[in-house]
């Protein structure tokens, strides 16, 4: 297998049947030492947080696809923390997609003029640039398309995507006492299919458990056992 991209939490190699091999790392994103899947420098290593991480993945990807909900998901391995998915052709230089469910983090920073912390948000989801250096600007659904990154009707169905896999997510949450407020995804497209790609663990999303903010580490336990 050839490196193709070393990122900030995994490594990406391509591999010999067309497939690519993320290879899960230990570090994570945040600012002055702590955890915030927000930020986007490396501010930490856990030990083990590559693991868990793919833990998490894999069980969520498991459990959207049980709900018809396509991904690039295809095996993964966890004693080496690596996860195998088919090729996405990427939005772009790369697009996130936030799904909100409490104003909290960067929402919270932009809008706390007109809305208080933890306030309901319904399933509000955002398009942002992945682009480190300029914070990752939001952009609407017109800019995506006068960019060429991708279509209105593109647009509508990773917005509609990600409001289901949102609920999806937040009802199983719910189910073990857990809350969750926010969470960022990545799609593509697979066969002209958009589907879920990258990861979808502890790093991508904000958890509550009551009022406590729960930690990556603790909320891999919590919902793995």
């Amino acid at each position: 297998m050839n490196l193709v991209y070393s990122g900030k939490t995994k490594d990406v190699y391509s591999l010999a049947d067309g497939n690519y091999l993320l290879k899960f790392k230990d570090d994570a994103t945040g600012k002055d030492g702590v955890f915030d899947p927000g930020e986007n420098t490396v501010a930490l290593s856990i030990d083990g947080l590559g693991r868990e991480c793919l833990a998490l993945s894999q069980y969520f990807f498991t459990l959207l696809e049980n709900k018809g909900v396509p991904t690039h998901f295809v095996s993964a391995n966890l004693e080496d923390s690596t996860m195998v998915v088919r090729p996405v052709r990427m939005f772009g230089r790369g697009l996130e997609v936030v799904c909100r469910f409490r104003a909290v983090g960067s929402f919270l920073r932009r809008y706390g003029d007109y809305i208080a912390q933890g306030a309901p948000l319904d399933a509000l989801v955002e398009f942002t640039l992945k682009n480190d250096e300029k914070g990752d600007p939001p952009i609407t659904r017109e800019t995506l398309a006068a960019l060429g990154i991708m279509t209105e009707a593109q647009y509508e169905e990773c917005k509609g995507l990600a409001k289901k896999i949102g609920r999806i997510m937040a009802d199983d949450l719910q189910k073990k006492g857990l809350t969750l407020y926010d969470m960022k995804l990545e799609f593509g497209m697979v066969e002209g299919k958009v589907v879920v790609a990258d990861e979808i663990s502890a790093g991508c999303m904000r958890v509550y458990k009551g009022d406590v903010w729960v930690q990556p580490m603790d909320l891999n336990s919590m919902i793995l056992g």
